[in-house]
């Protein structure tokens, strides 16, 4: 259940072995528009409200207590591809660290060498296949290119700043330095897990059959065993058995709920809502998410500016010529570097992007207004936060909401983090390399440039990553946080299994759509054993 990141791989790689019927649901739509493929599509995709509640659930988080009461955006693809087709098609593996440390605690067959193969099947690395890249594989792995001057001295910038290295490949050898991102897209196409593994056609693969538009409520249980599903259509519920197992891919959101809707949860949650329980479990526990805060500088050599006249000509030279930067990701310039608090690996990445920001966030469902100057925007991003929250059900009605709360900021030490990353981002906007490239900081602007007053206004301009992670959280037998297995298999019910990002038992060190497309083959894989 579920055609996302993760679900689109799983169903293709058991139908491809020819021993088994596969029947992938999906509650969106499916991806055949150009929305959709085309990346420079996706600025519009996310902040016209017309066309984001096309191929968005449109969730939002319960008031963030440490984050002014902000109710804030949690966005998530209701399509083919999931969140891959609506991401901003950055492919970041994350730090080996992150893999050993999962094995470390227990999740066996999940340390870096474990995972590797899993990353190298899924890739066509531009530069082909090596120890550690791969090559051939249905996801398109390219570099941005084509940037903006602002850029490329932005990366020299931080390379001079901050003292390190140029990295031609931060899925290679060492994440660490500044270096360029790199994108599941190529020839202007987005690639995502619906494009890699479904093609144009998703039921052209012998034994695989695809349903789009179908609404899931819960997994039929009997006597301890996953056998089927229950779908909601107009005239009532309708089961659909399976004569093996039941995998479900709904996302770091829909995989809690429907399990808790399937009576798989905390017990005392599920009592409250006249769910009568299956398996007491801590589903919806670990919630946790990357941070942002977005931090724009006026600098002409940008380039770009956020008027409809620009991105209508981006629109239509990538339609008559091709091979423009409307037809790949709109980040450019990365940085993964160590801040004061590091422990042995990069625990701050910076997103660039040659635009200007919204200010001061992006909480209204209205489509937002920006600076037309042309502007670099610097995000200095907690890719390893403390702060952990829950997701919870809202009532048993399956079409009702879960109530999302990752507790952003709840721990103090997060904010601090924040902080000293904006100000490192002003001491290289500052350096000489960019003297005659930034000509002002637009924002948060001279107004905060006091450490108190930064401190007063980031809980107003922090913003989601768009990474939650955790809540059917992985474990070895015994650990009382665990919801499924490391073979993925949910603790107490037979014949199910989840594979999607939930099962992330701490996020990894960068953007998360690679490392849940390596959860799909990952889960095959282990299947078939």
């Amino acid at each position: 259940m579920g055609a996302g990141s993760a679900g689109c791989i799983v169903a293709r790689r058991l139908a491809e072995r020819g021993d088994a019927r596969v029947l992938l649901l999906e509650a969106g739509r499916r991806d055949n528009s150009r929305f959709l493929r085309i990346p420079g599509m996706i600025s519009i995709v996310h902040t016209v409200p017309q066309v984001k509640k096309k191929f968005d659930w449109g969730y939002y988080t319960v008031p963030q207590k440490h984050a002014l009461d902000r109710r804030i955006p949690t966005v998530r693809g209701k399509v083919l591809g999931g969140s891959s087709s609506i991401n901003g098609l950055l492919f970041v593996r994350g730090h080996r660290d992150n893999y050993d440390e999962w094995a470390r605690e227990g999740c066996a067959g999940w340390g870096y060498d474990d995972v590797l193969p899993a990353f190298k099947r899924l890739e066509d690395w531009e530069d082909g296949a090596s120890a550690l890249r791969g090559a051939g594989g249905p996801i398109a792995v390219t570099r941005q290119k084509g940037m903006t001057p602002a850029s490329h001295a932005w990366i020299e910038a931080l390379a001079e700043t901050l003292g390190v290295p140029f990295n031609e490949d931060y899925n290679g050898a060492s994440q660490e330095g500044a270096t360029i991102f790199q994108q599941s897209a190529r020839g202007g196409l987005r690639f995502s897990s619906a494009v890699g593994y479904l093609g144009a056609k998703p039921a052209r693969h012998a034994g695989l059959t695809v349903e789009t538009g179908v609404t899931v409520g819960r997994v039929v249980i009997e006597h301890g065993r996953a056998v089927g599903v229950e779908i909601l259509e107009k005239g009532g519920p309708r089961v659909v058995r399976a004569t093996r197992e039941v995998i479900l891919s709904a996302g770091v959101i829909g995989s809690p709920q429907i399990l808790m809707l399937s009576g798989v949860g905390p017990a005392v949650h599920l009592r409250e809502h006249g769910i009568a329980v299956n398996a007491d479990l801590p589903v919806g526990q670990n919630l946790h998410d990357h941070l942002f805060v977005p931090m724009t500088f006026l600098a002409p050599t940008a380039i770009h500016r956020g008027t409809p006249f620009h991105f209508l000509g981006g629109m239509l030279a990538e339609a008559t010529k091709g091979d423009t930067w409307f037809g790949r990701t709109v980040f450019e310039g990365a940085g993964f570097v160590r801040s004061r608090h590091a422990n042995g690996k990069p625990d701050l990445q910076i997103h660039t992007l040659p635009w200007s920001y919204p200010t001061p966030n992006q909480d209204l469902p209205v489509r937002p207004v920006v600076d037309k100057r042309p502007a670099i925007t610097v995000m200095p991003t907690l890719i390893y936060p403390k702060s952990r929250g829950e997701l919870r059900l809202a009532s048993a009605d399956p079409a009702a909401p879960p109530l999302i709360d990752p507790s952003y900021l709840a721990e103090p030490d997060d904010a601090r983090f924040l902080l000293d990353g904006m100000k490192l981002v002003r001491e290289v906007m500052a350096s000489k390399r960019l003297a005659d490239v930034v000509t002002g900081e637009l924002l948060p602007g001279p107004d905060f440039a006091d450490d108190a007053a930064l401190a007063r206004e980031l809980p107003n301009r922090i913003h989601s990553v768009y990474h939650p992670v955790g809540t059917c959280r992985m474990g070895a037998a015994g650990d009382d946080r665990a919801v499924v297995d490391p073979l993925l298999r949910v603790r107490g019910v037979d014949g199910l299994r989840v594979a999607d990002a939930s099962i992330m038992p701490s996020i990894t060190g960068g953007n998360t759509n690679a490392p849940s497309l390596m959860i799909g083959e990952r889960c095959a894989e282990l299947m078939h054993r």
